[in-house]
């Protein structure tokens, strides 16, 4: 047999594989929309409501990726550069919420800020009534800031590790202070990892549901107006259209970031 023939018969099966789980519904996914006119494709935002459910996602996944980025960084680089006692089990602590699936840090954020939570049975307890926020926005953002922050936390102490710490001291050696430090050997020697976990945080907080579905009755967001479209009135030509357009932006910054990333690598 030859090898040509060989490699066909092994290579079968992942052939069948992505077409009937990958190429046909995704093919299915961008007809759909065809049946309801051509301007079902552009629904997003042409209709006010999914425009703003967008922007919401989109302001939201930005603020968060910021943020996580800063935190993570900060934990990360202090874990690196300091060697202390429990060190090992202190990173498993903060990583543990890796192994939480998002409903599980919806109902975190519930017990806290909810109705029942701990901060409304303390504002009643101070005569301020039942206050909450895990509803809205701000228990939203904590949500996905606590979901995604492990990963940054254990990507940045990683790469931060590798680092050559003779740097650090060589520039401390010629006066440089501790912002100076950060800006010219912490930021450029982790520009890759902070590119990479970005782009994987701010695509993660796009797609999020299960958090979003325990958490967003007062603040809408792209995945639960997808679910919404067509759990609750089966319009699957517009819940595709969304779904087309919540995946081509995301897709779209993790190739962007992919081309930033070779072109450093290239000019380095």
């Amino acid at each position: 047999m030859s090898s040509s023939r060989l490699l066909g018969i092994l290579a079968a099966p992942a052939v069948a594989f992505v077409a009937a789980f990958w190429l046909l519904p995704v093919a299915r996914l961008f007809t759909l929309p065809a049946a309801q006119g051509g301007a079902a494709y552009f629904a997003v935002l042409t209709h006010g409501r999914y425009l703003r459910s967008l922007l919401n996602t989109l302001g939201l996944s930005l603020t968060v990726t910021l943020v996580t980025l800063v935190l993570g960084a900060l934990v990360g680089i202090t874990l690196a550069r300091l060697r202390f006692r429990g060190k090992g089990l202190l990173l498993s602590l903060l990583t543990l919420p890796l192994s939480f699936p998002g409903v599980i840090v919806g109902f975190f954020i519930i017990l806290l800020g909810g109705r029942q939570g701990l901060v409304a049975d303390l504002t009643e307890w101070l005569g301020l009534g039942r206050n909450t926020f895990a509803y809205g926005l701000t228990g939203l953002f904590l949500a996905y800031v606590y979901f995604s922050l492990p990963r940054a936390i254990a990507t940045y102490t990683a790469a931060a590790g590798a680092m050559d710490a003779q740097l650090e001291e060589a520039a401390r050696s010629l006066g440089a202070s501790r912002w100076q430090v950060a800006c010219h050997v912490w930021m450029p020697g982790l520009a890759q990892t902070t590119r990479a976990c970005g782009a994987i945080i701010f695509a993660t907080a796009m797609g999020a549901f299960g958090t979003a579905f325990t958490l967003a009755s007062k603040f809408e967001v792209l995945p639960i107006t997808i679910y919404d479209e067509f759990t609750n009135y089966a319009n699957f030509g517009l819940a595709a259209s969304l779904s087309i357009a919540l995946g081509l932006l995301t897709w779209l910054t993790l190739f962007l970031t992919r081309g930033a990333a070779r072109s450093a690598t290239t000019g380095a």
